[in-house]
């Protein structure tokens, strides 16, 4: 194992896109392998497949060949961008996908990872990874992956807090081109920032975070972690009308009965 972590490291490392690409999937195997070890699935049944359509052949409509493509002046222009890698965002959009789902499973997998994101430099990439230029994919993975660098670890939503985390998130849910997918991620992740916080698991992690912590201003974040309801609801006020009601309806609903933040 520690041969192909040391491969795949050299892979996501490189300039290449083809070898961060090798170097995702061969992490993403290794996360996949620590998973599933042991655990026998079922085959999956003839008749059932995840990548077949729910829609009829007669109701699809027919598409066109490729010869046929060739004289659309569209598509030819389309075909001369994707041949140049200065214009292929789709390519980088995957791979930044394929990182970020990476990212969400090693901090489920181990949490002590979560301190760093208790330094601004790294709480400040997930961030700008909601900025509007990005695609709709990577915000919500980014929002994905943000629940899980908070969860259980108060210290770093004070560093979320610091870094205007707040407005960041909740002009995505404001923006009129936000689209609807990732708007329901941003409401699902307020009803997430509004839950009762815990205390750290250990002073242990909470003295490495202290030591890890990039600036005296994020030291001193973390000397108070703990947030109440009421506190959050009044901090997440200056951004939003309606919150009030928001945290109504999280009592009633109960999203996340078990977790507390």
């Amino acid at each position: 194992m520690d041969a192909l972590l040391s491969l795949s490291f050299d892979n996501i490392a490189s300039k290449d896109t083809a070898k961060i690409r090798k170097g995702l999937r061969q992490i993403e195997g290794l996360l996949a392998h620590i998973c599933l070890d042991g655990s026998k699935t079922k085959p999956a049944r003839p008749e059932h497949r995840r990548n077949q359509s729910a829609v009829s052949a007669s109701e699809q409509d027919e598409p066109k060949k490729l010869g046929e493509l060739s004289e659309d002046p569209a598509f030819r222009e389309f075909f001369r961008l994707q041949d140049g890698f200065e214009w292929n965002d789709g390519q980088n959009d995957m791979l930044i996908l394929a990182a970020l789902s990476n990212l969400q499973g090693l901090l489920l997998l181990h949490p002590p990872s979560r301190i760093l994101f208790g330094r601004e430099v790294y709480m400040n990439l997930l961030l700008d990874l909601l900025d509007p230029y990005n695609c709709p994919a990577i915000q919500s993975q980014a929002i994905l992956v943000l629940v899980t660098a908070l969860l259980a670890t108060p210290q770093n939503t004070r560093v979320f807090e610091q870094m205007d985390g707040l407005l960041t998130i909740t002009s995505l849910q404001s923006d009129e081109e936000t689209t609807q997918s990732v708007k329901v991620t941003v409401l699902e992740f307020l009803y997430f920032y509004l839950l009762p916080e815990a205390p750290p698991p250990s002073r242990k992690l909470a003295g490495h975070s202290d030591r890890r912590g990039s600036t005296d201003s994020s030291k001193s974040i973390t000397s108070k972690p703990i947030r109440s309801q009421e506190e959050k609801q009044r901090m997440l006020g200056k951004y939003i009308a309606n919150v009030d009601c928001l945290f109504e309806d999280m009592q009633e609903s109960d999203p996340f009965s078990s977790v507390r933040v």
